[in-house]
């Protein structure tokens, strides 16, 4: 199961870096997008579940038996991973609304064909 969540924070992480190499604005956004859900992804990874963690929960009631199949994760990092999800939406949004402002200025999405220092078309 460890080598399947590997492969897929690698594949998540490779995929953001190819597009926020990309010319295009928009596959810019995206890739900064999926490499912070990819970091999230990771995070939850390393905070897995933790042997004998059981008697941190105060509402899990064991009565006496010690089950070594009780198993809970550590919530602190799933807190910050989703209030990681919720700033990124809203990076995500910002940035989005940043890049149409950007091609409405400079009428294409292709940063690289930008007017250099507000010279005149």
């Amino acid at each position: 199961m460890s080598v399947a969540i590997a492969l897929t924070v690698g594949a998540l992480f490779a995929m953001g870096t190819f597009l926020l190499l990309r010319d295009d604005l928009v596959k810019i956004v995206l890739g900064i997008s999926i490499l912070s859900q990819a970091v999230n992804v990771y995070l939850i990874t390393m905070g897995g579940i933790a042997e004998g963690t059981f008697d941190l929960v105060p509402i899990l009631d064991t009565h006496g038996h010690e089950s070594p199949a009780v198993t809970t994760a550590d919530p602190l990092v799933q807190a910050l991973v989703l209030t990681a999800i919720v700033i990124s939406f809203g990076m995500t949004a910002f940035a989005l609304v940043l890049s149409y402002r950007a091609y409405q200025e400079n009428e294409t999405m292709n940063v690289t064909e930008w007017a250099q220092g507000g010279e005149e078309r």
